[in-house]
């Protein structure tokens, strides 16, 4: 019994894998753009632009700065953007 279940279980699994294979990049592509669009939103007061949701989301700024760094190279900015201090 459990050796059917087995069988049936990487079957499924193997359906899935079908399925989602070719969205796995799309999904991936954005989700990305919705992390860049955070991190505009997050960073925006430092990077000089207002930001009406500033005081919420101050208090995130420390908890992604780790990845602020990957994400100002990615949008193509070579060095650091933040005055008060910088990852780079």
């Amino acid at each position: 019994m459990s050796e059917q279940r087995s069988l049936f279980s990487r079957f499924v699994e193997g359906l899935n894998e079908f399925y989602h294979a070719p969205y796995r990049q799309t999904l991936a592509r954005a989700a990305r753009d919705e992390e860049d669009l955070f991190m505009l939103l997050l960073f925006s007061e430092s990077l000089g632009i207002d930001n009406p949701a500033s005081f919420y989301t101050l208090e995130l700024q420390p908890i992604f700065l780790e990845k602020f760094h990957e994400w100002h190279l990615r949008m193509g900015m070579p060095r650091c953007p933040l005055q008060h201090g910088g990852c780079c």
